[in-house]
């Protein structure tokens, strides 16, 4: 009997030990891509899939954002979608690159100008994938709360989208949680 035991509790901390290999378990570090030309990255990006949060609740679709220079290396960053009785959501906020001129790791705030002071009003925008034409890119933050991708063109190529997907998935996110927005 009590080798039995013995054996169930050592199975029992085994599973225990491959389960934290699982992606879930212990996720790597999110991964950004290597060089960012933020010049390149301005205009219209319009929103393919997103995990659901709270500052786009009010949006049903036709959403596209909108990035634009600005003095001192900032950025401007409008984002436009369509709320539930048809009208123009819009919210306009700023954007700062971390770090040297190529960084893909951005801070972003959409309170006002002069809160800016307060870092919790900073979110974080890390670029994670973007093909090498921009015309495709995922964009998150360390804690995979947040996931956009976002492309040029409001349709997507069905083999790039499922390849961008894969490299998601590679990086350990839950791409069951992808929902995608209506642009059409």
């Amino acid at each position: 009997m009590k080798k039995r035991i013995i054996c169930a509790v050592l199975f029992a901390l085994s599973l225990n030990a491959n389960a934290a290999d699982t992606p879930q378990a212990a996720a790597k570090p999110v991964v950004t891509i290597a060089a960012l030309d933020v010049p390149r990255y301005m205009g219209t990006w319009y929103e393919i899939a997103k995990f659901e949060n709270r500052f786009q609740k009010k949006c049903t679709g036709f959403t596209s954002a909108t990035y634009s220079a600005l003095p001192d290396d900032k950025v401007q960053v409008t984002n436009r979608c369509q709320g539930s009785g048809g009208e123009v959501i819009e919210a306009i906020g700023e954007a700062r690159q971390v770090g040297n001129s190529s960084s893909p790791k951005l801070k972003v705030r959409f309170a006002p100008a002069f809160l800016s002071f307060l870092p919790m009003v900073w979110g974080d925008y890390w670029v994670i994938d973007l093909d090498k034409d921009y015309q495709l890119v995922a964009v998150s933050e360390a804690k995979r709360e947040f996931l956009w991708i976002l492309s040029r063109t409001k349709k997507v190529d069905k083999e790039k989208y499922d390849a961008l997907v894969a490299r998601l998935v590679a990086q350990g996110f839950d791409v069951s949680k992808l929902v995608l927005t209506k642009q059409e």
